[in-house]
């Protein structure tokens, strides 16, 4: 299998911890790819339209995108119910969670695309203050379930809290969520103490 990667992606770190947690990773290669807004890159959108980080390619060549449904292949690879519940109410509880958070770094990322790729005088500022509210309510959500999350296994909710909390480090280091989020603070120290976590922290910004 191939992994479309880049260090900085939270989406492709996603995978890489979900990857290890499942014993898998050794079966991955990992290629660069380079998706930058405004820059064309026919190559890789010959591999997914969507142009988004991170796709899967199998053995056989088929295209598995988005990084949820990459780690439901691999939880099933690994057996199934490993990282994502196979039923019951923890199994939507998860799944909704993600989804928070997945939207909350989708929304971070429109707010670094804003910042650093939108020409100075095109900026629009309440836009990007919106996206931002989103992702830092995103988290406000999280704040209160701490212990629940830590009590119960490792699953894709929580590696996706990890990687959203690893993002705002690495892009929006000034943005104090660490005061404002104490117990948030306490999860990723947590996370932290696994390999998988802190082997796939991106570069130094």
């Amino acid at each position: 299998m191939k992994l479309s990667f880049s260090p900085a992606s939270p989406f492709a770190r996603k995978v890489r911890i979900a990857a290890i947690e499942l014993g898998l990773i050794d079966q991955i290669e990992f290629f660069p790819a380079a998706v930058a807004p405004g820059q064309a890159n026919d190559e890789y959108s010959q591999i997914t339209p969507l142009k988004k980080l991170p796709v899967l390619i199998l053995d056989n060549g088929d295209v598995i995108l988005d990084s949820y449904v990459i780690v439901e292949y691999l939880d099933e690879l690994a057996g199934g119910g490993k990282l994502i519940p196979a039923s019951g109410p923890l199994r939507w509880k998860i799944k909704t969670d993600h989804s928070l958070l997945q939207g909350a770094l989708d929304a971070m990322l429109l707010c670094r695309y804003e910042k650093m790729v939108r020409p100075e005088g095109l900026r629009w500022q309440a836009w990007s203050d919106d996206h931002w509210n989103r992702a830092w309510t995103a988290m406000a959500r999280f704040e209160p379930q701490i212990d629940a999350m830590l009590a119960r296994p490792l699953d894709i909710a929580q590696i996706a809290l990890a990687c959203v909390l690893g993002y705002a480090d690495f892009r929006f280091a000034d943005c104090g969520w660490r005061k404002a989020y104490p117990n948030l603070d306490r999860f990723h120290q947590k996370m932290l103490e696994r390999p998988s976590v802190t082997i796939s922290l991106p570069p130094a910004a």
